[in-house]
């Protein structure tokens, strides 16, 4: 019998429904949904509000650590973390910063696969709040719209930057090109090092994890072959 002050997810896998506490999740790695889980509120405070209150925040952690924030090194450290987490690492979170993407005419009427390889990005894992490093490597076939090939990369990094879990970030990238291009004919690769892993629980600093979406188009194995060998 659980606790009832015990908080229970319930995770539906092959049709059948299951409970689990936090703990018995432990690290495994699961998200909720392919939406990254914000409040309601999340932009009632502005950036500068939510820098303050970050940093004192922080000060407090690093006062129950016991650390001496009086020391030169450390005293600027809570608002160096506040403003590392608005302005960059999870700059991802609003959407006042989402890429601006044009879309052009396919003039050259290119049909076939365009391969962006090797989009190197950094992440946070949303379990432990420790770096995720990899590369993504995105395609797409045009429906008759194009757009610039840097916008692949701020795309990635837009996603990239907020917590995250490495299918939820396959998925929404996937789905953001599928609606900017106008096309199912998407396809994602990431290979990513989580720090979660190679940093503290089992510590394999040998490991890393591998996802893909392919839709439309990418979805045979013809095609699946033809881009695995334009990664190679």
């Amino acid at each position: 019998m659980r606790e009832s002050n015990t908080m229970l997810y319930r995770i539906e896998e092959n049709n059948l429904l299951s409970e689990f506490t936090i703990e018995e999740i432990g690290d495994d790695h699961l998200f909720s949904s392919l939406e990254t889980p914000l409040r309601k509120d999340a932009f009632m405070m502005s950036s500068q509000e939510k820098k303050e209150k970050i940093a004192s925040l922080f000060k407090e952690i690093m006062q129950v650590m016991g650390l001496d924030l009086n020391d030169d090194s450390l005293k600027g450290t809570p608002k160096r973390v506040a403003k590392m987490y608005i302005d960059e690492i999870f700059s991802g979170l609003d959407p006042k910063n989402k890429p601006k993407i044009a879309l052009f005419d396919n003039k050259y009427q290119y049909n076939q696969m365009l391969v962006e390889k090797n989009i190197q990005f950094y992440s946070n894992c949303e379990h432990h709040f420790v770096p995720i490093m990899g590369k993504a490597h995105v395609a797409y076939i045009s429906s008759g719209k194009v757009i610039g090939l840097s916008k692949l990369n701020r795309i990635v990094q837009y996603y990239a930057q907020r917590p995250q879990v490495q299918e939820r970030l396959t998925n929404q990238i996937a789905n953001e090109l599928k609606t900017i291009l106008q096309t199912e004919n998407v396809a994602v690769i990431i290979d990513a090092k989580h720090l979660c892993v190679s940093s503290r629980g089992v510590k394999d600093d040998s490991s890393t994890t591998i996802t893909s979406y392919y839709g439309g188009e990418f979805n045979t194995p013809e095609k699946i072959n033809e881009l695995q060998n334009y990664l190679k």
